[in-house]
């Protein structure tokens, strides 16, 4: 099959043929791929931000957004059958440990994550376990809401810890209208009554979030904290849900928070320095966001059923991937990429 594998970090990746994988398990899932996310996180793959983190071995299949139907299943596989629509949660969770059976599948100490410890879905075919496939209905079309997989779901268990925050006449602000920004902007709109502040520096991108639900748009000109400030009747607002984190968006962040505020991290990349005695005499808090639960990605597709979360997407061949991740890389791709493989 062909596949987009990183064989050196600072260097583009390579399409190329590999083997198909294997049912080797009783619990394991085939998925043939329809279409498969393109992330910053790849980028920072790419630059070796993960190479400690993930320990890879290099070469390896990239793409940790993925969606397709059901290709094959191991022996003990019950609640997906070949050829159903899935998507693809990103961990492959053990389900026995503490933190799996408390629902939290994205600390699970035993898991594996396609894209990042191990081959991913920039090819024809992934390798998951049936803990991690979202049936789904088989209108759906993958390359429709690959992206939900991971920059979706990331996106919907932020606001979804934001929204106990968020009672009727609160602000938020969002730092980011692209891949994840746009995602986000129309969960708080489905889970939340406040207000919502966005921050980028597009204003064409500013001028879409208009119709995901958002109330102000701010350009981030220099300016773009005050402006907060002067919005929030010179408070700062609730929560600053900050897809960013990096080139200064962090530490913006936590000058447009109230007191008591709650600053969401989502995106990353910069460097967080903030003095602990202002984090003690405003009671300001700093929470991180990895991916989220599998009952999170099934609320998610919920409300993506509903027409209340729609994906902004650029559709690339998978052959055309190192275009799609130069366009990515440039500031040049506007919504998520999505990659297709040929047949799908």
């Amino acid at each position: 099959m062909q596949a987009v594998r990183l064989h050196q970090y600072e260097q583009m990746p390579v399409i190329e043929e590999v083997a198909e994988p294997k049912i080797t398990g009783a619990f394991d899932v085939i998925v043939r791929i329809g279409g498969a996310g393109l992330c910053r996180t790849d980028l920072h793959i790419i630059e070796g931000q993960w190479a400690e983190k993930s320990g890879v071995t290099l070469p390896y299949i990239l793409g940790h957004e993925n969606a397709g139907w059901v290709h094959a299943v191991g022996s003990a596989v019950s609640n997906v059958a070949v050829g159903d629509t899935v998507i693809v949660h990103p961990l492959v969770s053990c389900g026995l440990c503490r933190a799996c059976r408390a629902g939290n599948d994205m600390h699970c100490v035993n898991a594996s994550f396609p894209g990042i410890s191990v081959d991913g879905g920039m090819a024809h075919f992934l390798k998951t376990n049936a803990r991690a496939v979202v049936k789904l209905n088989p209108t759906l079309q993958p390359k429709d809401i690959a992206a939900l997989a991971d920059a979706g779901l990331t996106a919907y268990h932020a606001v979804k810890k934001a929204s106990a925050l968020l009672y009727p006449g609160t602000k938020v602000v969002v730092i980011g209208a692209g891949g994840l920004g746009h995602i986000g902007i129309q969960c708080l709109k489905a889970l939340t009554p406040a207000e919502i502040i966005v921050l980028d520096r597009s204003s064409a991108a500013l001028a879409l979030t208009k119709s995901w639900g958002a109330d102000y748009q701010v350009l981030a000109d220099g300016s773009h904290v005050a402006k907060v400030k002067e919005i929030t009747g010179g408070q700062g607002a609730e929560a600053v849900i900050d897809f960013v984190g990096e080139q200064g968006a962090e530490q913006d962040a936590v000058q447009m928070l109230r007191r008591a505020g709650s600053h969401f991290i989502i995106g990353y990349g910069g460097t967080l320095r903030v003095p602990t005695i202002d984090i003690i005499s405003t009671e300001i808090n700093f929470i991180g966001n990895l991916v989220g639960s599998y009952n999170d990605l099934d609320e998610l597709m919920t409300l993506t059923a509903q027409g209340k979360v729609t994906l902004h997407t650029a559709v690339y061949p998978l052959d055309a991937a190192l275009d799609a991740i130069h366009a990515l890389d440039t500031g040049n791709l506007r919504g998520r990429g999505i990659l297709v493989p040929s047949g799908a």
